[in-house]
C-alpha cells in the first residue's frame, strides 16, 4: 500500500467553485445516475430526492452544490461539461420540467426534491450526501449516501478504504520513506513520481497528460486575466485581476522594470475569480486553493525559466532526443543543436514543458503525503488542509524546477505548510470569494518565499515534513467545526453581508 496519488487523480479539470462542494457532489450525482443504468432500474425510476447534510448543507448555496447535483443527475461530466449550462441550473429550475435522469430517462423533478440538512452531521465525513430514487408508489428502489472527501473525491458508504488503484512500484507513506527511496534509486522526487504513474500509463501518454493539465491551469489564469465585472453571489465582489493585468502593462510599456511578485498575485487572483464564477479550473489540490499552484508555476514559466535560474541542472545532452524531447522530466535541457530543424522558440517551448512536468509530479508526491496523513478538506481540516497543502505543493515544485534537491524539496514544503497551521476556513456568505480569493495570492508568495529559503540552505532543517503533516492533521481534529467550511465563525460571522 502506498501514499501516492495519481496525478492525473490529484490534479482534475472540472469547474468552480469548490472542488469538495461542487465537483465532488456531481461525481456522485453521476455516479448515481449511472448505477442505476447499468444495474437495469433507471426504466422503474419516478423521482429522485438528495439531502445535503453537514457542511454541504450549511454552504451549499453559495457553492452551487443543488446546481452540481442536478448537472450530474443529467449525466454530465464536471471535466467536461460546460460550466456556463450548470451556473444556477437548481435556482432558476422551472416549476413542471421534466429531468432527464442519465440523460436518457424522464423524471419528474423540483427544487424542493434537494433538501439541505446543515445540522445532521453523518459520522463518515462532515461533507455527506445521500440519494434516493423511488418508483411510481414511492417504494425505495436505490439508495447511496456518499462523503466528498475533499479535491473532488468521492467515498461511497459502505465501500472499503480506497487503496492505491495500481501496484506502485515506488511505494511510501511518508516523506522520509520518499527521501530514503530517493536516495536509493539515486532519482528525483519527480522522478519517482513518474515511475509510479508509469504502473497506469506510458511514458507518452503521461507526458501529454501532464500537459493538459498545464494547459488548462494556464487557460484559468488567462482566462481570468481578461475577465473583469462582478462575481455571482450576494457579496458583489469586483474582479481585480484584469484590472491588474492592464496596470502591470502600463507599467512594463513605459520601460519600467517587470514586476515579478505582483504578477505572481495576478495570477492566482485571476484564477481563484474564474473559479468563483464557476468556471473551467483545476483541483490543486482543491478548487477553494486552485490559484497557488497554476500562479506559481506561471510566475517560473514567466519570469525564470529562461534565466538559468529555473534550469534545474547545467545544460546536457538528455539522450535520443528525436523521439523523447518533449518527454523529459529531468532537470536536463534541451539545446537547440540536439534536434533537426527545431529553433530557439522549440527549445524554449520544450524545456519549459519539461519544467513544469517536473513541477507537478513534484507537487502530487507532495499533495500525495498530505492527502494520505492528513487532509485536503476545508471541511475536515480547515483552509489550513486546503491553502496550506497547496503552498506546500507549490513551494516544492518550484525548488525542483530551480535545481533545488530532495531535500531542499522537502524543506520548502515543510516551511509553506508549518507557516500555515491553524489556517481556518470561514468563508463569508459561504461563498469561495471573500477571503479565499486574496489567500490564495498571499499563499502563492509564501510558497515562492519559502522556496527560496530551501535553496539557501543546504536541506537540513529541525522541523520535518511528517512532523508537520502530522501536526496539520491533529490540528484539524482539535479545530471547532464552526471554522472547518460551515460559515458559523471566524470573518463569516464579524463580516457584514451587503
Amino acid at each position: 500500500m502506498s501514499a501516492y496519488t495519481s496525478a492525473f487523480e490529484l490534479f482534475s479539470i472540472g469547474i468552480g467553485p469548490s472542488s469538495s462542494h461542487t465537483v465532488g457532489p456531481m461525481k456522485a450525482a453521476l455516479q448515481f445516475a449511472t448505477r442505476l443504468e447499468s444495474e437495469g432500474i433507471l426504466g422503474r425510476v419516478t423521482y429522485v430526492s438528495c439531502y445535503l447534510y453537514g457542511s454541504l448543507g450549511a454552504t451549499g448555496i453559495g457553492h452551487g452544490t443543488p446546481d452540481a447535483v442536478v448537472a450530474g443527475l443529467h449525466g454530465w461530466d464536471p471535466e467536461t461539461v460546460d460550466p456556463d449550462a450548470v451556473r444556477r441550473l437548481w435556482v432558476d429550475w422551472p416549476d413542471g420540467r421534466e429531468l432527464p435522469l442519465a440523460g436518457s430517462h424522464a423524471v419528474r423533478f423540483q427544487k424542493a426534491d434537494i433538501s439541505l440538512e446543515p445540522r445532521r452531521r453523518l459520522p463518515g465525513h462532515p461533507n455527506a450526501m445521500t440519494l434516493v430514487a423511488r418508483d411510481v408508489r414511492d417504494h425505495v428502489i436505490a439508495e447511496d449516501t456518499y462523503y466528498s472527501i475533499g479535491g473532488g473525491f468521492i467515498r461511497r458508504e459502505g465501500e472499503p478504504a480506497r487503496v492505491a488503484a495500481a501496484p506502485f512500484p515506488l511505494a511510501f507513506d511518508d516523506a522520509a520513506t520518499l527521501i530514503e527511496l530517493c536516495d536509493e534509486q539515486g532519482i528525483t522526487i519527480a522522478e519517482a513520481a513518474r515511475r509510479n504513474e508509469e504502473a497506469l500509463r506510458s511514458d507518452e501518454e503521461i507526458a501529454a497528460g501532464l500537459d493538459r493539465i498545464w494547459d488548462a491551469m494556464a487557460a484559468c489564469v488567462n482566462a481570468g486575466l481578461e475577465h473583469d465585472g462582478v462575481l455571482p453571489g450576494i457579496l458583489k465582489v469586483k474582479r481585480r485581476a484584469a484590472v491588474i493585468r492592464q496596470q502591470l502593462e502600463e507599467i512594463e510599456a513605459e520601460g519600467h522594470r517587470e514586476l515579478p511578485g505582483e504578477w505572481l498575485g495576478a495570477f492566482a487572483l485571476a484564477v481563484n475569480e474564474e473559479n468563483a464564477a464557476g468556471g473551467r479550473v483545476v483541483t490543486a489540490p482543491t478548487n477553494g486553493a486552485a490559484g497557488i499552484l497554476p500562479a506559481v508555476a506561471m510566475y517560473w514559466w514567466r519570469f525564470l525559466a529562461d534565466s538559468g535560474l529555473g534550469a534545474g541542472n547545467a545544460v546536457t545532452p538528455y539522450g535520443e532526443l528525436v523521439g523523447s524531447a518533449l518527454l523529459g522530466y529531468d532537470g536536463h535541457a534541451v539545446t537547440r543543436g540536439e534536434v533537426a530543424g527545431w529553433d530557439d522558440g522549440d527549445v524554449a517551448e520544450a524545456n519549459r514543458r519539461r519544467g513544469i512536468r517536473r513541477f507537478l509530479l513534484t507537487a502530487t508526491a507532495l499533495g500525495s503525503l498530505f492527502k494520505a496523513n492528513a487532509s485536503i478538506s476545508g471541511a475536515e481540516g480547515g483552509c489550513q488542509a486546503e491553502v496550506g497543502s497547496a503552498c506546500a505543493m507549490a513551494a516544492g515544485g518550484l525548488t525542483a524546477v530551480m535545481g533545488g534537491t530532495n531535500r531542499q524539496i522537502e524543506n520548502a514544503a515543510e516551511i509553506a505548510m508549518e507557516h500555515h497551521l491553524g489556517l481556518t476556513c470561514d468563508p463569508v456568505g459561504g461563498l469561495v470569494q471573500i477571503p479565499c480569493i486574496e489567500r490564495n495570492a498571499i499563499a502563492a508568495s509564501t510558497a515562492v518565499t519559502a522556496a527560496r529559503l530551501a535553496l539557501r540552505g543546504d536541506g537540513s532543517h529541525y522541523v520535518s515534513l511528517d512532523a508537520v503533516v502530522e501536526t496539520m492533521r491533529q490540528t484539524g481534529i482539535d479545530m471547532s467545526t464552526k471554522y472547518k467550511e460551515t460559515s458559523e465563525g471566524g470573518l463569516a460571522v464579524n463580516v457584514i453581508e451587503c
